[in-house]
Order: structure tokens, then sequence, then C-alpha cells
């Protein structure tokens, strides 16, 4: 064997072991990465007062009958209590105590319920253990002066029908 053939045996060698190594090393987990900033970090303000949720609820309803949906919708304060809930002519009765689940994870989570869904939806499947989850969107927190006062749940109709609801509503407290 030449000279010239040996070195390129050996540089091919050399390619082959180092593919095979890197081959070997684990990709990074995505959980492993370590943000400088607390995600969702709003402060919990006081309760939400009954007027702003039942003004919240009223936007949410007007533009569920404007849309010809039935749904219920519930709005707890900044700890996960039921301050107020109206439930439509003919909503679904199984989605009462969801309608209140979406707003209390809301609140208790400070992020919105969709977060959770595209978590799962993207393999975080350790979010399933956490205590009070629902991954289904249709809950909003509710934020005033920087502060979370609370949040507000729909439920009834499809996910994204259950959400565009639940917009209307915050969009009276969250400007």
């Amino acid at each position: 064997m030449s000279l010239k053939s040996a070195l390129m045996v050996a540089a091919l060698g050399g390619a082959f072991a180092t593919g095979a190594s890197l081959a070997q090393q684990p990709a990074q987990n995505p959980m492993d990465v370590v943000p400088d900033k607390m995600p969702f970090d709003v402060p919990y303000g006081a309760p939400i007062s009954l007027d702003h949720a039942q003004a919240a609820i009223n936007a949410a309803a007007a533009e569920s009958k404007k849309r010809g949906w039935k749904l219920n919708i519930a709005v707890v304060d900044s700890g996960g209590n039921l301050v107020a809930f109206a439930r439509q002519d003919g909503a679904q009765l199984a989605s009462i105590a969801i309608s209140e689940h979406k707003a209390r994870v809301a609140a208790k989570f400070r992020r919105e319920t969709k977060a959770l869904e595209g978590g799962v939806q993207s393999g975080l499947n350790y979010l399933l253990t956490l205590d009070d989850v629902i991954a289904s969107r249709g809950g909003i927190p509710l934020v005033s002066d920087g502060k979370l006062i609370g949040a507000i749940g729909c439920s009834g109709g499809t996910g994204s029908q259950d959400e565009v609801v639940c917009k209307a509503g915050a969009a009276t407290i969250n400007k």
C-alpha cells in the first residue's frame, strides 16, 4: 500500500470514528435549558371584583350569542375561586365544570390554557403529571395594572370557539 493510500485509509477511519462518537452523544434535552427570566412571571393582585367579573361574562356571552354558540362561562379570582358564572340556554352540562377548571388553571398557572395544550401537543407530556392541569384552550388570565386579578374560562364548543369567546370577555380587563 502506498503512503498516499495509507493516509487516505487513516483519514477515512478517523472520520468514521468521529462520526460514530458524535452519533452516540445524546441530543440536548430542551428541558435542560435554563432561561434568564421566569416565564409567565405576572404577580398576583387583589381579587377581581364582582362587577368586573360580570362585565367579562357579559362581553363573552354577547360574543357567544352573536355567533350562535351555547357556552358556559366562568370567572375566578386571583386565587382560583369562582366569582361569577353564566350558563347559556342549551349549553352542554359537562362544560359547567370544565369552564371553571379552565379559568382556575389560567389563574393558578398564570398563563392561557392554550400554552398547556401546546406543550402537551409538542411532547411535553410531563405537564399531564401536574396537579389541576387542563390542556385545552379557553382559559385566559385577567390582568389589571400588571397584576393577575383572576381568569376567565369558557367551555361547550370546540377549543377554538371557547378561546374566541374567552378573548372577548378578557378584553374588558386586559387592555
